[in-house]
């Protein structure tokens, strides 16, 4: 893609608010929309939380980067957001990523994010920080564990890989919702806080089930797990091969159940946060239909399991799950409806 006008004079002003703001759209669509619902600080937050998160997946994602380099990106990114020398050495070190032209222009930017974080208060800060440094040093952990390219081996490794790029989203996020809003009490934060991890772990679940093909063809990266594939008859090596594309699809059914029930402690999750509370349920609930829409489209779907396939939903169903998402979300039985609806 072409960076548009806004990005590139953002850029050269070094407006770091405004490049936040208009960077966002261009590497997510979803969260941009989700994120404009949220108010003030909160809003901040969660925005620049995002963008942190998403260098630190490019770093990961990097094509023809050795782990031991990336490892060292990691730890400057890390330090950057006290050291100003950490900081200038790793604006340094991803001159030289490739990828998506947004990711990249994100990435070299790393500073005007930084300067955007670093007006928020302090214990929002410090929230943010805690849930970034513990997704960068799992992901840190997994590039060295695999120098050739991700390749998850078992289940459980996989619940941990999906912990840290996920999970730990799903914990800053709450603890975000409890700081920033005051209808969700000490109780209410406690209980949201068993089910948060599984919610972002199902969102997750689901992109990783509909990427298949372009993770393993772009990123060099299978995160289906080895011991699924050996027990129908195919492996990693064979994920894309045509012959063998029945015994990959049954390799994924284990995936998709584990993405069900998560989704749906995703949804009691969305039903647990108060309805006054109405950003937050509104910023929550696009995703999940979403992620319920794209899972029911997988479960009847090759096309993530072909070279060059993907799964995704028309934009004529996102625009429609937005504009109902948004009517019937303060009803806890108009969003079961429509989750049992999305389903079928």
């Amino acid at each position: 893609m072409t960076l548009s006008p806004a990005i590139t004079e953002a850029i050269q002003r070094r407006d770091a608010a405004q490049f936040c703001q208009v960077i966002l759209p261009a590497v997510s669509r979803t969260f941009a929309l989700g994120i404009k619902v949220l108010p003030g600080d909160l809003g901040q937050a969660v925005l620049d939380a995002y963008l942190l998160c998403r260098i630190a997946d490019t770093v990961e994602d990097a094509p023809d980067m050795v782990p031991e380099r990336k490892a060292e990106l990691f730890d400057d990114f890390l330090r950057a957001f006290e050291d100003d020398v950490a900081r200038a050495r790793f604006l340094e070190g991803v001159r030289g990523l490739r990828g998506d032209e947004a990711h990249l222009a994100l990435t070299l930017n790393t500073n005007l994010v930084l300067t955007h974080f670093a007006r928020l208060p302090q214990a929002t800060r410090t929230v943010v920080l805690r849930w970034v440094t513990e997704m960068v040093v799992g992901m840190r952990k997994f590039v060295l564990l695999y120098p050739n390219g991700i390749r998850i081996q078992t289940i459980e490794e996989y619940k941990e890989y999906c912990y840290y790029v996920a999970g730990t989203v799903g914990y800053m996020l709450t603890d975000l919702w409890h700081e920033h809003s005051s209808s969700i009490s000490a109780q209410r934060y406690a209980i949201l806080r068993e089910r948060c991890r599984a919610f972002a772990e199902a969102l997750q679940t689901v992109n990783i089930l509909k990427d298949v093909a372009v993770d393993a063809e772009k990123e060099n990266s299978i995160y289906v797990p080895q011991e699924l594939l050996l027990a129908h008859g195919s492996s990693q090596a064979s994920i894309l091969a045509p012959e063998l594309l029945a015994k990959n699809r049954e390799a994924l059914t284990q995936l998709i159940q584990l993405a069900w029930h998560d989704l749906e402690e995703a949804r009691n999750y969305l039903l647990l946060i108060p309805r006054r509370a109405v950003s937050i349920r509104l910023f929550c609930i696009l995703p999940l239909l979403l992620a319920y829409a794209t899972l029911r489209d997988l479960v009847q779907s090759t096309a993530m399991l072909k070279p060059g396939g993907s799964v995704k939903i028309s934009r004529r169903e996102v625009k429609s799950l937005l504009m109902t998402g948004a009517m019937l979300v303060m009803s806890n039985a108009g969003v079961r409806w429509l989750v049992a609806r999305v389903r079928r």
